[in-house]
């Protein structure tokens, strides 16, 4: 079994909770996570870039005038790249988004992430954390004084606006619902913070999930 410390929000140490790796997959897959990551950012890809072509440029086909006996230069259709109006050469197509990955697989992947974070001791609890109204002072302090104030992300079990007001103009700190919570989020700061009830939430969905996946 490993443990999670659970904190109060001046600081003091409250407990801990004790979670079984098997209810996270059992073992930290490095590859899949690798591969829940690249998809990942492959869907944040705006992909708007693009440019006509040719065979998008508004103009006839007809060749503008006939091959020989005019003086001019050889000219096929209007919609050339090298007349003014035309099409681009190696005009920009935007590729649709190649990488996939099923829906268990990415929970797998960031249940995976969540465990090599509470193995590297990345991983708090905040137990009844409440803010009366939205300064971001009482916020600061209180990741100072659970020791997340150099990049965390905070996951929460349902969106607060409070909350969202408080932590969002600290730097390198996010603020999810933690049944949004990727793989890559996991990782990108350093500490991982949840609320109890978040917590609870996530070990209980990957237990169910866990046990689809030995029954299947």
């Amino acid at each position: 079994m490993l443990s999670v410390p659970v904190f109060k929000m001046s600081g003091e140490r409250a407990g801990e909770v004790q979670v079984d790796p098997e209810w996270l997959g059992g073992r930290v897959r490095p590859q899949l996570i690798k591969q829940a990551v690249v998809t990942f950012l492959d869907h944040q890809w705006q992909r708007s870039a693009r440019t006509k072509g040719r065979a998008d440029v508004e103009g006839s086909t007809r060749k503008l005038y006939r091959q020989k006996g005019t003086g001019n230069a050889r000219a096929g259709m209007i919609r050339t790249p090298v007349r003014r109006g035309g099409g681009r050469t190696f005009a920009k197509r935007v590729p649709p988004h190649v990488k996939e990955l099923p829906k268990q697989m990415r929970r797998l992947a960031r249940d995976s992430a969540v465990l090599a974070k509470i193995k590297a001791n990345e991983v708090l609890i905040i137990d009844n954390m409440a803010f009366g109204e939205p300064k971001t002072k009482p916020f600061a302090m209180m990741l100072k004084a659970i020791g997340a104030n150099h990049g965390c992300v905070l996951a929460m079990e349902k969106a607060n606006a409070t909350v969202h007001c408080c932590g969002r103009n600290i730097a390198d700190t996010d603020i999810r619902v933690v049944d949004e919570l990727s793989a890559y989020e996991v990782l990108r700061r350093r500490h991982l913070v949840f609320t109890k009830p978040a917590f609870l939430r996530l070990t209980e969905a990957a237990k169910a999930g866990h046990r689809v996946l030995k029954s299947a």
